[in-house]
Formats: structure tokens, C-alpha cells, sequence
């Protein structure tokens, strides 16, 4: 694990977009193309100011979703409706290049839906994504996985059904631990004083929370945390 310290959001956006450039060019270099899995929250944020700066091949890029919500793409909560919105006006990637929810399906259903399209993406059962974007929550979940919940064992499925998520909206798809930690690169990306008692807790007191179980078995995993998040550490 690489902690990066930096001194605010801006110096974050931007030690961000270098990572996704080097890890993106790297893949399509490698294996023809560069499939990414994307978070909600203030990465969109982020990857919104910070991509339109990277020199890549974007036609290479497969866009995924760590975690969705099973809500209409037009609704606020639809992290695919905010990249959509926020992202693809200022990049040359199309709508086409996500894999996204298909409407009108229960949680279960969206998500064996999502695996059948995962798999084409990867040409098979293995999910090895080069490059997951994580967030955290301030009780220190990621994608959809929450303290407590069952779903932090799944070890079966690689993209499971939550319908009883704490934070609404509650029905959602989200990759699970064995996708998570078999991928290249997972890195999280946050700013703020908010964040400094759950970025302490995990990665100085090393308390068992979700987004501390990211834990790439081959792969690197980056904490990127500017002065007000790395205030404990």
C-alpha cells in the first residue's frame, strides 16, 4: 500500500488524473485496451476536472461501475447519469464505452445482468480490472459494502444485489471482494477534514472496515489524501 500525501483537492484532482494516464496507457499498451471500474461521490468530481487533462487513447476505455444504484439513469442517484452529465462533454469517450444497469430490473436481476456484461468486457469469468476508483464512505464503507453487512463475505458472486443498503437509495449492485482484490490497481482519492477520523482509523489503527479490506493480492493499492484528511495519520 502507497500512502500520498498532498496538500489539497487540487493537488489531489491532479495526482489522480497522472495515475489514471500512466495505469491506462500501460494497460492498452499491454492488452489493447483499459477497463476501469468508477465510484460515485467526489470521484466523479474528481475524474470530471481531472481527466479531460490525461493523454490517452480513449476509444481503448471500457467503463464500469464499482457499485450502481438500480434507479432510472435520469435520476440524481444514478452514479452513470452523473458521468454522464459531468464527464462525457469534456472527454472524447461515448456513452457507448460504459457498461451500464439495464432498466426496469429488481437489484437480483440488474446484477446477474451486470456479470453476463462483465464478462464479455473480460472475455471471460476472470475479472481482472486494471484500474478500480474507490470511495469511502464516512463509516468507512466502499462501493456497496457496509460495515456489518453479509455481504462483506461473499465470496460466490462477483457482482451482487444489495436491497437493504443503509444509505438510500437501498437497492444497488455492487462488485464484491474477490472481483475488488483481484484487480491491478485500486486506489482511493479523498480531501478533507470529514474524512480524517475513518482515514485514521483505517489505515493508522487498522480497524476492520470495508474500505480496509481492499487489499490487491497482485495488484497496488493508493490512498491519495490531502493535509486535511491525513490530519491524524
Amino acid at each position: 500500500m502507497t500512502i500520498i500525501k498532498v496538500a489539497n483537492e487540487t493537488e489531489i484532482i491532479n495526482k489522480l488524473a497522472s495515475y489514471v494516464e500512466k495505469i491506462s496507457n500501460d494497460a492498452i499498451y499491454n492488452n489493447g485496451k483499459f477497463v476501469v471500474g468508477l465510484s460515485g461521490g467526489s470521484v466523479i468530481k474528481y475524474l470530471s476536472e481531472g481527466l479531460p487533462k490525461v493523454t490517452t487513447d480513449w476509444s481503448k476505455w471500457v467503463l464500469t461501475f464499482c457499485d450502481e444504484r438500480v434507479v432510472p439513469e435520469d435520476s440524481d442517484d444514478s452514479t452513470f447519469g452523473v458521468y454522464k452529465r459531468s464527464l462525457l462533454p469534456k472527454t472524447d469517450l461515448k456513452e457507448s464505452q460504459f457498461i451500464t444497469l439495464k432498466q426496469g430490473l429488481t437489484a437480483e436481476e440488474a446484477a446477474k445482468d451486470y456479470t453476463e456484461k462483465l464478462k464479455v468486457a473480460f472475455d471471460g469469468e476472470n475479472f481482472i480490472f486494471d484500474l478500480l476508483l474507490l470511495g469511502m464512505g464516512p463509516d468507512g464503507h466502499t462501493c456497496s459494502l457496509f460495515p456489518g453487512h453479509s455481504l462483506l463475505s461473499e465470496t460466490h458472486l462477483k457482482v451482487a444485489a444489495i436491497t437493504d443498503s443503509p444509505k438510500p437509495p437501498p437497492e444497488r449492485i455492487t462488485l464484491t471482494f474477490p472481483v475488488i482484490n483481484s484487480a491491478r490497481n485500486c486506489i482511493f482519492a479523498m480531501s478533507g477534514a470529514g474524512k480524517a477520523d475513518m482515514v485514521k482509523r483505517i489505515l493508522k489503527d487498522k480497524e476492520d472496515l470495508p474500505a480496509g479490506r481492499v487489499k490487491p493480492e497482485n495488484g497496488s493499492l493508493y490512498w491519495i489524501v490531502d493535509e486535511a484528511a491525513a490530519a491524524h495519520l
